[in-house]
């Protein structure tokens, strides 16, 4: 049996039920009114206030948080929705008297209850069109960097968003005369917060949660598009997963973690870049094209350190290389192998340009005319496989298995690429018989930017095709012994 009590109304005490309701109306015409108030004041600085007599104090305040001269060119104003507004317009943010930030227009959001607690607390900025330039001088020193850094006391922040649209980042490299520059870029970072606390520990003390795109970057032997970055970092930990953007001709990915929570920063990359067209990235060694095809790059590199040297001399990893079905147009490589012992004109390093293809072949190209053997106007060569692959240890990249192969040779290589002194370390290119055994050799050494090349070592008789086969047979037959050059993954033309 359902029962249905019917509350009783009287029972319920009327002056009560009057009290809360004039209490509750008490509370609205109160917070109503202090809304008003806040309006009122808001209209009347904006009227009545020359904001323009306030600039010198809020660049002294600025420079005296940022331990950086802030200059303001442009006017401010000063809005009001959804909260108190402050706009900023031409802002530079200088060190030593060198421009590091500058922005068309910046907006400062001011929390409107920290103002009755006499305080000014920002609590969102955005910077339209700024642009971010950072140097390094040829003593190693940051553009940004104060010369009494060390001990001196990073200030508190804490932001609830921090935005940038249609931005410029700017880098510029005196020591080794490298750089590159950004375009189109937004970024986004949430939850900012940065605790008071010694400036050196400041990674440490940092946590965000964003996101980075930017339209394209440019380098001097690199361009790239469709940059996009998401990022978050806590305790001294920082995730950048994915990293992605679009470089010759192709879509690659990866990450990177920096981690500022031992005494040493720590480094992860891990990086792809499938089918890429070797093409586009010969353009930077040739302005004809000069190949075909797609080949596959791979790196997972570790390094620690607080400066470039220190992570140089700490990097480890592996980085790989790998195509098939190459087309390589102007030269007829088997040709020129068949003719070599007469002429002796062909280089074989030329051919490492193919080991060194891609991303890893602009770290150490730089000094040596790899484009000369794309110079040639005699017909082309088909490479069936190409196979790059290194093992980095302190900072020196050893190969492991490095080797190709055309319709009728293989041509392989030995040695180690020293990224801390930037040498080429007992680099030997050969080309190879089908036991291994290396037939001429060229051995390659000296710095990246002036690397010297030996004349060519032959080893065996290239000529007399028929006397060559009969040599193998007998080889074969009698067990004659060679020092192995190559005993990796490419086998011998069919």
């Amino acid at each position: 049996m359902i029962v249905l009590i019917e509350p009783d109304v009287e029972s319920v005490p009327q002056d009560w039920i009057w009290s809360m309701s004039k209490s509750f109306k008490i509370i609205l015409l109160a917070g109503s009114g202090f809304v008003a108030l806040l309006i009122s004041i808001a209209v009347a600085l904006v009227v009545f206030v020359d904001v323009d007599a306030y600039k010198p104090r809020l660049e002294a305040t600025a420079s005296a948080v940022l331990g950086m001269e802030v200059r303001i060119d442009g006017r401010l104003g000063i809005g009001f929705f959804p909260g108190l507004l402050l706009t900023l317009r031409d802002v530079h943010i200088l060190n030593r008297g060198s421009d590091i930030v500058t922005a068309k227009e910046a907006r400062i959001g001011v929390g409107l209850l920290s103002l009755l607690r006499k305080e000014v607390q920002a609590r969102n900025i955005a910077l339209k069109q700024p642009v971010i330039s950072i140097e390094r001088d040829r003593d190693g020193t940051f553009n940004f960097e104060k010369p009494d850094a060390a001990g001196s006391t990073a200030p508190a922040l804490d932001l609830a968003k921090l935005s940038l649209s249609d931005a410029n980042f700017l880098y510029v490299d005196k020591q080794s005369g490298e750089g590159f520059e950004t375009g189109n870029c937004s970024l986004v970072l949430l939850r900012l917060h940065l605790s008071r606390g010694q400036s050196r520990d400041i990674m440490q003390d940092l946590s965000f949660k964003g996101a980075l795109d930017c339209g394209e970057i440019r380098a001097k032997r690199f361009a790239a598009s469709d940059l996009k970055v998401k990022a978050e970092g806590r305790d001294g930990v920082f995730d950048f997963k994915p990293v992605t953007m679009d470089v010759f001709g192709t879509h690659g990915s990866g990450n990177i973690r920096a981690d500022f929570s031992g005494e040493t920063p720590v480094y992860n990359v891990r990086y792809s870049l499938p089918e890429f067209q070797i093409k586009e990235a010969f353009k930077t060694l040739s302005p004809q094209q000069a190949a075909e095809g797609t080949m596959d790059f791979s790196a997972n590199l570790t390094m620690q350190g607080t400066t470039v040297h220190g992570m140089k001399r700490t990097l480890r990893g592996q980085i790989s290389l790998q195509g098939e079905n190459l087309m390589l147009i102007g030269t007829d490589l088997d040709k020129a192998f068949s003719r070599y012992e007469s002429s002796q004109n062909f280089n074989l390093v030329d051919l490492a340009a193919f080991f060194y293809a891609g991303p890893f072949g602009l770290v150490v190209t730089k000094g040596y005319n790899f484009a000369s053997i794309f110079q040639g106007t005699e017909g082309s060569s088909s490479i069936h496989k190409l196979v790059s692959n290194w093992k980095v240890e302190r900072g020196q990249a050893q190969a492991q298995d490095v080797a190709m192969v055309t319709n009728e040779n293989r041509v392989a290589l030995q040695g180690r690429l020293n990224f801390v002194s930037e040498t080429f370390d007992d680099l030997i290119v050969a080309l190879i018989d089908a036991r291994g055994c290396a037939k001429v050799q060229q051995e390659m050494h000296g710095t990246f930017h002036k690397p010297v090349v030996e004349k060519p070592t032959i080893l065996q008789s290239l000529s007399e095709p028929t006397l060559k086969l009969l040599r193998k047979g007998r080889d074969y037959l009698t067990g004659a012994e060679c020092d192995v050059f190559y005993s990796g993954s490419v086998a011998p033309p069919k």
